[in-house]
């Protein structure tokens, strides 16, 4: 029998160390110090008689050996989680969810995702970082970052991407400036000053493509690199906005915005949650679809 030869500390830490690539970092990830993870390694290793990782001034890297029980590794820390997951004890499952989402979803419903996340994993601990789409996705490429929620432009389809549905775009205005433009064209909502999102988002560019196929002039656009912002000047009577509906829904709702009719709009943001489905443990896959079930529901876009 395996009994006590070794443990999941010890697996977990090899895993780690790998792909984090350094001993330093892997010890941040696990809440440990770093002289905690070199012994588990160096017990693990003690116990089968073989050397898996290689440590010069390059860093750390598998020895052949290594890395060829690292997939065997990670189904037993997946395992160590099923098992609790049919013991119906996800409260015993402490872990971290390194977190990263983008704007939209910050400002809408990463609230509720949170507190859904936390019903079925109290103990597990959520680090958030919220940021721009390929800064997100460049942390998560990275292995900074376990889960991102954030636009699908920003994330290479595959297994582990799952759909979080669409917010459509809209244009809102403050009542006052709304009653002032004339028509439901492009050119009518030109004439003012216009608040739209940073000039490289996907919005921003159709919105320039349109107007130069019509010949109209952006002089007059205000980009802000923070929806939330753009939102609080369009409230101020600053402009007519372009915005995603699921921002200004409530600001609508309670009077302050009112929807301005406009025979032009750009696609809708697409959102995916993305994670790396070779190396995720089971509850950041968890997250996952709890974001998908979320976005789906009165909460969602």
């Amino acid at each position: 029998m395996i009994r006590n030869r070794y443990n999941l500390k010890q697996v977990e830490a090899l895993v780690c160390v790998v792909d984090m690539g350094s001993f330093r970092r892997a010890a941040a990830v696990l809440g440990t110090t770093q002289p905690n993870v070199s012994a588990r390694i160096a017990a693990l290793e003690e116990t089968l008689g073989l050397r898996l990782l290689h440590r010069d001034q390059a860093g750390v890297r598998p020895t052949e050996r290594g890395a060829a029980l690292l997939p065997a590794a990670r189904q037993v820390l997946w395992a160590a989680e099923a098992l609790l997951e049919t013991a119906g004890r996800t409260d015993l499952i402490d872990e971290r969810l390194r977190l990263g989402v983008t704007e939209l979803i910050a400002c809408t419903w990463l609230h509720p995702f949170l507190r859904a996340f936390r019903e079925v994993y109290p103990a597990v601990s959520v680090e958030l970082r919220v940021d721009l789409a390929a800064e997100i996705d460049a942390a998560r490429t990275a292995g900074e970052i376990d889960l991102a929620l954030m636009n699908a432009a920003g994330a290479e389809a595959g297994p582990g991407t799952v759909p979080l549905g669409s917010s459509p775009y809209g244009w809102t205005a403050a009542p006052e400036v709304a009653a002032g433009i004339a028509g439901a064209g492009l050119a009518a909502l030109l004439r003012g000053p216009v608040i739209a999102h940073a000039r490289r988002s996907a919005a921003a560019r159709d919105l320039a493509r349109a107007a130069a196929r019509a010949g109209l002039s952006t002089a007059g656009v205000v980009h802000c690199s923070s929806l939330a912002a753009a939102r609080q000047m369009a409230v101020d009577g600053m402009g007519a906005a372009l915005l995603p509906t699921a921002l200004t829904r409530a600001a609508e709702a309670a009077g302050q915005l009112v929807a301005v009719p406009c025979t032009w709009l750009p696609g809708p943001l697409d959102f995916v949650a993305a994670f790396d489905v070779g190396r995720a443990a089971r509850h950041v896959r968890a997250a996952a679809d709890c974001a998908a079930s979320l976005s789906r529901g009165d909460h969602g876009f």
